[in-house]
Order: structure tokens, then C-alpha cells, then sequence
């Protein structure tokens, strides 16, 4: 009995001893694994080429600017599916801010933009001003200064509208607050897929 309870004992310890041996090179394995998994991709971190998925079209991110005033940022993301372009706009305050947008040129600016406007039917009126520095990665079409005046409206229903003076060149564009849970976004490989 005694050799018994002994050689059990025996076996148990190299047992223990096999199993601590193994540990680093498990844990290495499993931090080569979780290097291996794409980073979850959230409105803050998309990069070029991830896909946003949004009323039933797929979205590829083709360029994103990040807009900084007074020690705040927010981004917009150049998204396009074929030969139609939106931005997606992040904005985070008191809390997440997400608008899809299109640029359109059915708004004649001239001047300092007023602090209400009307377009389309509805009155929109003005927020937020200022002018921000600019920093950008992929394409980004006209908007290329290093720093634009901004204008930024809100309208009945959660519609947005921005006027951005870009090098004396105007942009505007109008769109909606959208809930970021509409939207799905899957990692892509990096590479612009348009340009």
C-alpha cells in the first residue's frame, strides 16, 4: 500500500512539473494567435479598407480626416461604394455622435454662413464654429488644407448640415444622425479597393 500511495505521489508530481514546463510555450501560443486576430473595428478605429455596412450597401473606407479645434477631435471617414461617396462623422461630447452625409451643391454660400439657413424645406440653425487643424490618411478628394473653417447646423428629425471652407472653396454637405448599433463594420485588408 505504502509503494503504492508512493508511486502515486511520484506520478502526480512529474505530472505537475510536465504541465508548468508546457505553460510558457502555451501562453506564447496563444498571444501568437490573438497577434493573428484582426483588431474589433469601431467608429474610432476604422482604417482603409474596412467595410461599413449601412442600408443594405457596403461602404469601404477609402480616406478619414481628423479634425482638431482647441484640444477636441472628431473624424470623418470618406466611404464609397461604386461611384457613390459619403462621409461618416464621429464626433464624441457628452456622447457618440455619428451622421452619415453627402455633399451637395443645391446650397449657395457666400459670405460668413448665417446662423440659421433653409434648405430643402427645412430650417436648420447653426451649433458649432470654429476652424480646425487637419490631418488625413487615404483619399480625402478636395478637402486637402491644412486647416478649415467649419459651420455646423442641426435640423428637424436629427438632418445635419455642414458648410467647410477648404483653400476659399467651399463644401457642403447634409445628412442625418444615425444610431452607431445600424451600422456593422468588418476589418478589411488595409489597401484602398477604388483608388
Amino acid at each position: 500500500m505504502l509503494l503504492f500511495v508512493s508511486l502515486l505521489t511520484l506520478g502526480i508530481v512529474i505530472g505537475v512539473v510536465v504541465v508548468i514546463q508546457r505553460q510558457p510555450s502555451i501562453l506564447k501560443e496563444s498571444k501568437k494567435r490573438q497577434q493573428l486576430l484582426p483588431e474589433e473595428r469601431t467608429v474610432f478605429n476604422l482604417k482603409i479598407g474596412d467595410i461599413v455596412q449601412y442600408i443594405d450597401k457596403d461602404w469601404v473606407v477609402e480616406g478619414k480626416l481628423t479634425y482638431r479645434d482647441k484640444g477636441y477631435a472628431w473624424f470623418e471617414y470618406l466611404l464609397q461604394d461604386d461611384n457613390e461617396i459619403r462621409w461618416l462623422s464621429v464626433d464624441e461630447d457628452d456622447r457618440v455622435e455619428v451622421a452619415f452625409l453627402q455633399s451637395t451643391n443645391f446650397l449657395d454660400v457666400e459670405g460668413t454662413p448665417p446662423k440659421q439657413l433653409s434648405f430643402v424645406g427645412d430650417t436648420y440653425y447653426q451649433k458649432e464654429k470654429g476652424q480646425a487643424t487637419m490631418s488625413r490618411t487615404g483619399t480625402t478628394l478636395r478637402r486637402t488644407a491644412e486647416i478649415c473653417q467649419y459651420f455646423d447646423y442641426e435640423g428637424p428629425d436629427d438632418k445635419v448640415l455642414s458648410i467647410e471652407f477648404w483653400n476659399g472653396e467651399y463644401e457642403v454637405t447634409v445628412g442625418q444622425r444615425i444610431n452607431p448599433r445600424a451600422l456593422i463594420l468588418l476589418p478589411g485588408d488595409g489597401r484602398s479597393v477604388y483608388r
